[in-house]
């Protein structure tokens, strides 16, 4: 599958920053096999679009971007899309036997400032049960009106996160939400269950161990909660990280091949065990950081000492592109935890222009023995 994942992939669309802007100059790509409407606006009048396919009678409805500055899964839809109007036989039973509604990017103002809440700086992933917000009406309405057999609610997670007892970067997670405060398995959830071993099954051929099962905590202000409460099987999908991938250009493919394997025929058919089998998942587990530094020596009043730190990206919008600044984060206290990028200092001296000792929220730019220097938080050649 990961081969039709690359065949098929949207070049237009690319890196972490996707906006309406991105997406509608495809519109005229896949308007002859999809039905594409506005289904209304944003707080700031922005539209939100949906992508309409296929004729069969079992429903899908699929919303990515809720958080504005989460793109990964919308790559991977249009990639996914791309395949369904290729005419291959695969995507034609697909077509056949599915319903499939989009909404690529359900909080376009977010999505344009890259920030994970609204205009009204409300996460609309925590308004589903209130909903005060116009994208969270839509999306209430849209559930209501298009009764879907299934729900799957599109995200990208932190780098933070990694699969429990491997310790091995989260690169797809996924969770079949509670429906009450117990999280007790009926029916609804089952069914969501279910298509979350299918993908699983497939995507350990690809990134073996690199698949975690989000927490299951129950809040009815989240989507799918609230979605899983009234019937709806809904499946939170999380794209997080894969090394060296901070575009993720790489995860974009495994959200292709969890969706296109959701749709295969052996999501129809009996696994055995299905709910042992779902909670072998590993759980997400926060045990990384961008980078960590050890055996770093620090020296202070004339001591010294060997310490560790770590340093973590953030992304910052400049110029319609995703920079990422590398921070001190913490200091010490990181024994249990690995680096995406892990350097061991073999005990040189720690300096910077703001001090002999890594300072948190500072820029990761400084130097061992002031002969390597560190820039961004990568070693400077």
């Amino acid at each position: 599958m990961k081969q039709l994942a690359t065949q098929f992939l949207v070049d237009e669309l690319k890196g972490r920053y996707i906006t309406n802007e991105s997406i509608k100059p495809l519109f005229e790509k896949f308007q002859n096999e999809c039905l594409i409407h506005d289904e209304g606006k944003s707080v700031l009048d922005n539209s939100i679009y949906s992508i309409t396919i296929g004729t069969g009678k079992t429903k899908v409805l699929m919303w990515s971007q809720m958080h504005g500055n989460e793109a990964t899964t919308t790559k991977g839809f249009f990639d996914f899309l791309n395949f369904l109007v290729s005419k291959e036989p695969l995507a034609e039973t697909i077509l056949s036997q599915y319903t499939i509604k989009c909404i690529p990017i359900l909080n376009p103002d977010g999505a344009a400032a890259y920030t994970r809440v609204n205009a009204n700086e409300i996460d609309l992933n925590r308004d589903a049960f209130a909903i005060t917000q116009p994208e969270s009406k839509l999306l209430r309405s849209l559930l209501l009106e298009f009764q879907p057999d299934l729900a799957y609610n599109l995200h990208d997670q932190r780098t933070i996160f990694g699969t429990e007892g491997f310790q091995l970067p989260a690169t797809m997670s996924f969770l079949a939400p509670a429906y009450n405060e117990y999280r007790d398995f009926n029916e609804t959830r089952l069914k969501a269950v279910k298509i979350i071993n299918t993908m699983n099954l497939e995507l350990q051929k690809h990134i073996p161990n690199h698949v975690g099962r989000f927490d299951d905590s129950f809040n009815i202000n989240c989507i799918g909660d609230y979605a899983t409460s009234i019937g709806i099987p809904t499946i939170l999908f999380e794209a997080g990280h894969y090394s060296n991938d901070y575009q993720r250009e790489e995860v974009r493919k495994m959200v292709f091949v969890a969706l296109l394997s959701s749709f295969s025929e052996k999501s129809n058919s009996e696994v055995g065990n299905e709910l042992e089998v779902y909670l072998n998942i590993p759980q997400n587990s926060k045990c990384f950081f961008d980078f960590i530094y050890r055996n770093v020596k620090i020296i202070s009043n004339d001591e010294e000492k060997i310490i560790t730190f770590a340093a973590q990206f953030d992304e910052k919008l400049e110029n319609n592109q995703i920079k990422f600044e590398a921070k001190i984060i913490q200091v010490e206290d990181l024994d249990t935890v690995k680096g995406h990028l892990e350097y061991d200092a073999q005990q040189m001296v720690f300096s910077s222009e703001s001090g002999n000792f890594p300072k948190i929220n500072h820029k990761a730019n400084f130097y061992l023995n002031k002969l390597l220097k560190f820039d961004n938080g990568l070693q400077f050649l």
